[in-house]
């Protein structure tokens, strides 16, 4: 059995701590949402006194500081409640008919308070009554107006706080499906492990029970390389090929210990695609397969042989076993080790790699894996 030497050290997996992303995005765009407001009604106000007379008029300066900030302090009040209150930002017909209302009462108490600049003039009496001068402004014509722009300022906070939250909420499912894979992803592992766990030490039970303590040593030593790779890793990850090659042939060593002249190995490996990275785990489950389900059902001498090459932009592993094909396989898609390395491979590569899992022509079975190359 040809060798795969290797000398590396893993460093376990360390999260990083959790900030609250959420609160220090949402403080950025309420920052940012009120200083555009502001800035865009102190413009709007500046340019309305300077039509008037002058902005360094102060009557036409205070005329447009009360047309313009006054819609400023209600855009920046209805896109604070509308990230408060949901329904407030929508444009459900209760929202609408409750914004209709507030942006009449609104729109009254705006002409009320710009009829009141009337007093600032000096022979305001000359004008009329206070009464008159105080409702001046306050007419149907302006009110329609006034409840036009307060529709306009609800429709533009509403537009932009239903994309906020759509991204949001994008990003939130983004990230729930993420960790959905990466549990998924633990659980396939998980359940793959255990089961050739439980099959060794099964081994090393009998060889204890037969005498073979020497046979029995060996075997826990190439367990123990296994475990000590495995239990390292606390979240699924790639590792190098020639990595992965290292715990296969500790796999192999113990199984050869078990089925002695029965089993042959040969692995052919090219040297341009060891350091290519592949998911954690893979080959070993394949290889488990090929001697449970084909070696083990051989009456003479069984021979698993393993590839692994680079071509282009690709990564292509073999293994091939000379059981006796289909039939020592499971009925349900040949068994669990095969449909979850499939499913891992979903994972990790949607829809850019190949698998196929099939009996040959000459006997035995093979499976045959590509993916894409990614350098270590």
């Amino acid at each position: 059995m040809n060798t795969v030497a290797m000398s590396s050290e893993q460093t376990p997996f360390s999260p990083e701590r959790q900030v609250p992303a959420d609160s220090s995005r949402d403080a950025g765009i309420r920052l940012n949402g009120h200083a555009v407001i502001f800035t865009v009604a102190t413009f709007l106000a500046l340019a309305t006194a300077g039509e008037c007379h002058s902005i360094l008029y102060p009557p036409s300066l205070l005329y447009g500081a009360v047309l313009w900030l006054w819609w400023g302090c209600v855009a920046s009040a209805v896109w604070k409640v509308g990230k408060r209150v949901p329904l407030a930002s929508s444009f459900t017909l209760k929202a609408i008919s409750i914004h209709v209302l507030v942006g009449s009462v609104l729109g009254v108490a705006h002409l009320l308070l710009l009829g009141s600049l009337g007093f600032t003039a000096k022979d305001w009496q000359a004008h009329g009554t206070a009464f008159s001068v105080w409702t001046s402004m306050l007419n149907i014509n302006r009110l329609g107006i006034e409840v036009l722009l307060y529709g306009f300022v609800f429709c533009i906070a509403g537009i932009l706080q239903f994309q906020i939250r759509a991204q949001r909420d994008a990003m939130k499912s983004l990230e729930l499906q993420k960790q959905l894979s990466a549990a998924h992803l633990r659980a396939l592992q998980m359940q793959l492990e255990p089961h050739f766990l439980f099959n060794t030490l099964n081994a090393i039970t009998t060889l204890v029970e037969l005498g073979r303590q020497k046979e029995a040593t060996e075997m826990l030593s190439h367990l123990n390389a296994i475990l000590k790779s495995t239990l390292m890793r606390t979240t699924p990850e790639k590792v190098p090929l020639s990595q992965e090659l290292e715990n296969m042939e500790n796999y192999l060593a113990i199984e050869q210990i078990r089925f002695a002249d029965r089993l042959r190995v040969e692995i052919k490996v090219e040297a341009n695609a060891l350091d290519g990275m592949v998911p954690c785990f893979l080959l070993q489950p394949i290889v488990e397969n090929a001697i449970r389900h084909g070696i083990a059902h051989c009456e003479n001498e069984g021979l698993v042989e393993a590839s692994a090459r680079r071509e282009g932009a690709s990564l292509h592993l073999r293994v091939r076993d000379s059981g006796p094909g289909l039939s020592g396989y499971s009925q349900n898609g040949h068994g669990i080790g095969l449909s979850n390395t499939r499913e891992r491979l979903t994972h990790f590569y949607r829809d850019e790699y190949a698998m196929h899992a099939r009996p040959l022509d000459t006997g035995g079975f093979e499976v045959a894996i590509r993916i894409p190359y990614e350098k270590n």
